[in-house]
């Protein structure tokens, strides 16, 4: 494969601007992630006087150390639950990812109950259904660490409840498809929360303070009138001799943490699985370092997607599907950390010729069973009269049908803008990728705030026109601000990702580190066989 020249300089001024810009943005980033990690080490003193570590100690020594972990939904909530940016909480009282237990990949969630004690929150669902999904999916075990208020009851909403169930229903989808699921009981687990180690497969209980009943002692009394206890009604002691809900009884929570590594040490279950065959491979040409840098904040400034691909791909070499054909959309075979995969990414929109392209090549991907990126900067599919009579809406449902229908692993980023149907063409949330990241800089939606508002006031105009009236200037102006700002507030990474519409905001220099993890988890998941049964393993 050819090796990239990069027109790139880092002594230019553009460079440097668009990397003190970059910078600020990671930084913003950081600041907000350290935000919730702040607020719950408030309740340090609470953890130390239980004898309890925190939520982050509890994953730290869970976790191998020195191996990689893929932090997921960091900004899941923000500006959810409290829409104010100074104040709001990001993470959605949960800390999760994909990580290394005792050699083995997993999907881990540790609830943060330094925050209102763990308890729900309106993105916390989400969040989680979709760890479930992505457990399912790459075929990897699930591990909770418990300790949780449930749901949040002063904002109670019926289709939370309603919707909650699915949370339970993963949990035995998870064990019927021979997917072992694992909690570790550190705290309360109470009402429906009681079903989380409920269907696991295997329970670990911490003494004194893990906790699993259906009603706690206050709610029992409220119900019944009984005088009850609550260690009685669920304590994990009990469940360890009398109920047969925990497997295991710990000491403390490292204990209890020790026992989850030593139960998934012995699930045998990378003997199940090929590793994934790596090439040998060099690194980039150029560093990574160089993508704060490589590509401005602002996706109306002009830039050469080939210069990112220069910076993630071993050698910094790629091969170009048709680069004379569609050119605005840049198709590419590569190899990352010695994995074969392929890229698509834009330098313009997309028009019927890219559109054409990027449909074979999706399929030729599909026929590889390649790992296919999609880097998105791309502001939709072209409009106007010679597009339409080109066959727009035709080879654009072409390019979308192909997304949609493809099997290999589709793993998306955000790195610029990714609006309109372009978004679902470019493999978008909607299209559900195996995984799916944001640089701080990219924005997303149905179209920009200047083009939604130019859209709006021109649709507003017209329509006064029809019906003879004039509309002062000043309220023309009053308006098209009020359609920019509204659509110009839901667009940025930040607020998409506290929404849960990707998987988390990465920095853009730690991409090829991300993608590797990503990749090699897909493929991992390609090669494993499990042992599914009809129902789930049932407790007796």
């Amino acid at each position: 494969m050819p090796v990239y020249q990069s027109r790139v300089s880092p002594a230019s001024d553009s460079f440097q601007t668009n990397r003190a810009e970059m910078l600020a943005s990671i930084e913003e980033l950081r600041k907000l992630e350290a935000r919730a990690e702040a607020a719950s080490e408030k309740r340090r003193p609470t953890f130390e006087k239980r004898g309890q570590l925190t939520p982050r100690e509890r994953l730290a020594r869970l976790l191998d150390p020195g191996m990689p972990f893929l932090r997921m939904y960091s900004l899941a909530n923000y500006m959810v639950a409290d829409e104010n940016p100074d104040k709001s909480i990001p993470g959605a009282s949960m800390i999760s990812g994909v990580g290394f237990v005792s050699g083995v990949r997993c999907v881990v969630w540790s609830d943060d109950s330094g925050i209102k004690a763990g308890a729900m929150t309106p993105m916390s669902l989400p969040a989680g259904l979709e760890l479930q999904e992505l457990a399912l999916k790459q075929k990897l075990p699930f591990i909770h660490l418990v300790e949780s208020a449930g749901a949040d009851l002063t904002g109670y909403r019926v289709e939370g409840w309603a919707k909650g169930g699915a949370i339970f229903r993963n949990l035995a989808r998870l064990s019927a498809a021979g997917i072992p699921v694992i909690t570790v009981l550190h705290g309360p687990s109470t009402a429906g929360g009681a079903y989380m180690p409920g269907l696991s497969d295997y329970v670990i209980g911490v003494k004194k303070t893990g906790l699993a009943a259906l009603a706690g002692a206050a709610l029992v009394k409220a119900a019944t009138g009984e005088e009850a206890d609550d260690r009685e009604l669920g304590g994990t002691e009990m469940h360890a001799t009398t109920s047969g809900l925990v497997e295991y009884l710990a000491e403390d929570d490292a204990h209890g943490v020790e026992i989850c590594r030593d139960v998934v040490g012995r699930l045998g279950w990378n003997r199940r699985a090929q590793a994934p065959k790596r090439k040998p491979f060099e690194a980039p040409k150029y560093a990574a370092e160089e993508l704060a840098g490589a590509v401005p904040m602002d996706y109306k400034a002009a830039y050469d997607v080939r210069e990112v691909i220069a910076r993630i791909a071993d050698g910094s070499s790629f091969d170009e599907f048709k680069p004379g054909f569609g050119p605005a959309t840049v198709c590419s075979q590569l190899s990352i950390t010695g994995f074969d995969c392929a890229v698509i990414g834009n330098n313009g929109p997309l028009d019927p010729q890219g559109s054409n392209k990027a449909a074979q090549f999706i399929q030729l991907c599909d026929q590889l069973d390649m790992p296919l990126i999609f880097l998105n900067n791309i502001t939709g599919y072209m409009v106007g009269t010679e597009y339409e009579q080109a066959g727009m809406v035709k080879h654009g449902s072409k390019m979308i049908q192909a997304v949609a229908n493809a099997r290999m692993p589709k793993i998306t980023l955000y790195i610029g803008a990714s609006y309109g149907a372009g978004n679902y063409g470019m493999g978008g949330h909607g299209y559900e990728p195996d995984f799916l990241f944001a640089w701080p800089n990219s924005k997303s939606g149905v179209m920009g705030g200047e083009q939604a508002s130019k859209t709006m006031v021109e649709v507003f105009t017209q329509g006064a026109k029809r019906r003879g009236m004039d509309v002062p200037r000043e309220m023309i102006e009053a308006e098209a601000k009020k359609i920019a700002d509204h659509f110009s507030a839901q667009e940025s990474a930040l607020y998409t990702s506290g929404r849960c519409l990707d998987m988390g905001v990465i920095d853009p220099r730690d991409t090829r580190k991300v993608l590797a993890m990503a990749i090699e988890t897909v493929l991992e998941a390609r090669s494993r066989d499990l042992t599914p049964n009809s129902f789930g393993v049932a407790r007796f």
